[in-house]
């Protein structure tokens, strides 16, 4: 799946659709993620940890 990047402040910015947080089982309101760097491919998961800014829902 092909996607833009987004300009964001001094960077860049990529946007995750709802099918790809849901398949990573990921609720950005309370869920943090994980990326990795491995032979030119950005490996995203989901992290143990939890935002300490999380939104009540």
């Amino acid at each position: 799946m092909d996607r833009k990047l987004m300009r964001n402040g001094n960077g860049w910015a990529l946007c995750l659709n709802a099918t790809i947080l849901d398949l990573l089982k990921v609720n950005p309101k309370t869920d943090m993620v994980e990326y990795t760097i491995e032979r030119d491919k950005l490996i995203i998961t989901k992290s143990d940890k939890k935002r300490d800014d999380a939104i009540e829902q």
